[in-house]
């Protein structure tokens, strides 16, 4: 027997949490369902995630990272401070150790004017001294607007705001097939089949499949980089007093490693970002063959581990060894040795590629009258979950 619903949304990750609470926000009266195959919500990104609250300092003015990070940073903080969920405006200071790294710096600094952080501030290395005492750098850039939160809390008091507004959440079951009528979608998972007016995928490392279902080639593919982390030892805590991160090389697509505090009060140091062999593989050792061949058999990747050859076997060499890991950290604070990094936790980036082998670096959507496929959310998707989730909710609505 199916069961009949207004909305279904596939994942129960920070964004498919946000769009369901948003559209509760919205109509009451829908009868709205979750479908998550884990046991419990965000299992995946949002329960690996850093903690940190973007500011939106990196993001090209008037992309959608910009916009709904923006958005949602205001958002969430209220959200927070409404459901007493503990946060902190920390700040973070952005070094340039060189002044190879200057242009780059100043374009960042102006991104932060022309998205409106108010406060951003250049700083030189007496001014980086004052603000983080064992930071090392030649200039930099302070944001006061960056903070830290634990975004599985945020995830946990959504998912229960959901269900007090009569919203269902269905743990354990896995989609493996969708198919759509003129006016119903049919989602049959591994235990039931369930049809609804309208669905929402916000599927993670597992979006492109999803949106297989029902689009013939949806001419992107997720290709999973693993976050390693490590912890500094609790009687160094004290040498790293907000969030320091690096001037992001931009012949790289990733930030590079950084000091984040976490609000429980541990410091983080990493990640790096190496392939991963497994979709959900945070060990080194996790392997999957289909997701493996998928990865390697895909045109895209293979024209984009060309273009980063050099610096992908790097991150694999430093992801095997912890001297290679402090002397990336040392270049932000000198006296980290490598006694002080203890291991770490590891996330896994669902970052979608194009067949021309190029990163998609913005938020994507591919959709029809029927079903909205969240295709990639990378960083700053935490931050901006709730603007992102307002904004699904309205595509669903109108």
């Amino acid at each position: 027997m199916k069961e009949n619903y207004d909305i279904i949304i596939i994942g129960a990750g920070i964004i498919g949490l946000s769009t369901a609470y948003n559209l509760l926000q919205k109509d009451r009266s829908l009868k709205i369902c979750i479908i998550e195959k884990e046991s419990g919500p965000a299992r995946h990104q949002t329960g690996h995630n850093s903690g940190v609250i973007h500011s939106g300092i990196y993001y090209k003015p008037g992309s959608l990272k910009a916009i709904n990070c923006i958005r949602g940073y205001k958002m969430l903080l209220n959200f927070c401070t409404d459901n007493m969920i503990p946060f902190e405006i920390c700040g973070k200071v952005i070094i340039a150790t060189d002044e190879n790294e200057f242009a780059s710096m100043n374009m960042l600094y102006e991104r932060a004017i022309a998205n409106g952080l108010d406060g951003c501030k250049l700083i030189d290395r007496k001014e980086i001294r004052e603000i983080e005492p064992n930071a090392s750098g030649e200039k930099g850039i302070h944001v006061p607007q960056t903070g830290i939160v634990d975004y599985k809390t945020v995830s946990a008091k959504l998912a229960d705001s959901i269900v007090e507004s009569n919203g269902r959440i269905i743990y354990g079951e896995e989609v493996k097939m969708i198919s759509e009528a003129a006016k119903e979608i049919n989602i049959k998972t591994n235990k039931s089949t369930y049809t609804s007016k309208r669905a929402v995928a916000c599927a993670g490392l597992f979006a492109d499949r999803i949106a297989s279902m029902t689009k013939k080639d949806p001419e992107f593919m997720i290709i999973p980089f693993r976050g390693e982390y490590y912890e500094l030892k609790k009687e160094k805590r004290e040498l790293i007093r907000h969030l320091i991160y690096p001037v992001p090389d931009p012949s790289f697509p990733f930030l590079g490693v950084h000091f984040t505090r976490r609000i429980d009060g541990s410091i983080e140091a990493g990640p790096n970002a190496v392939l991963a062999f497994k979709r959900e593989g945070y060990k080194k050792n996790d392997f999957n063959l289909r997701d493996s061949f998928d990865t390697l058999a895909f045109a895209g990747f293979r024209k984009l581990a060309a273009k980063y050859m050099h610096i992908g076997i790097g991150e694999f060499k430093r992801s095997f060894s912890r001297s290679r890991f402090a002397e990336s950290l040392q270049k932000l604070v000198p006296s980290i040795t490598e006694k002080d990094l203890l291991p770490g936790g590891s996330g896994v980036r669902a970052q979608a590629c194009g067949k021309d082998g190029n990163l998609i670096d913005d938020f994507l959507f591919i959709e029809d009258e029927l079903m909205i496929n969240v295709c990639n959310a990378p960083s700053p998707a935490a931050t901006a979950s709730l603007s992102i989730g307002e904004i699904i909710s309205d595509k669903v609505l109108n």
